[in-house]
């Protein structure tokens, strides 16, 4: 990924579709090492709690991949700004990025 680096928006997946990560998703912390890598300015992390209007009780692996994700790019990539959206909910492009 470093070689494919510098980027001006990364769709991260930071879980997967229920409550255990399946072969091949990424969580919150290797998401966001991804987005160092990428040297990404504005990452939106992705593929978390889109079932969440379908459960009858939500678990925090539908509402708190997101927020882990943002704590630990903090941490590796803290020149990447963050947006986190509601499933369904939209990010107006192109972003200015300073």
């Amino acid at each position: 990924m470093v070689e494919l680096g510098p980027v001006d928006l990364a769709l991260v997946p930071v879980w997967g579709w229920g409550s255990t990560i399946g072969p091949g998703h990424l969580d919150p912390r290797r998401a966001a090492q991804a987005v160092a890598d990428l040297r990404a300015r504005v990452a939106v992390p992705i593929h978390w709690g889109t079932y969440r209007p379908l459960q009858q009780r939500a678990g925090a692996f539908l509402t708190e991949p997101p927020l882990e994700f943002r704590r630990d790019a903090a941490e590796l990539a803290p020149k990447t700004r963050v947006e986190i959206l509601a499933p369904g909910e939209t990010l107006a492009l192109p972003l200015e990025v300073a």
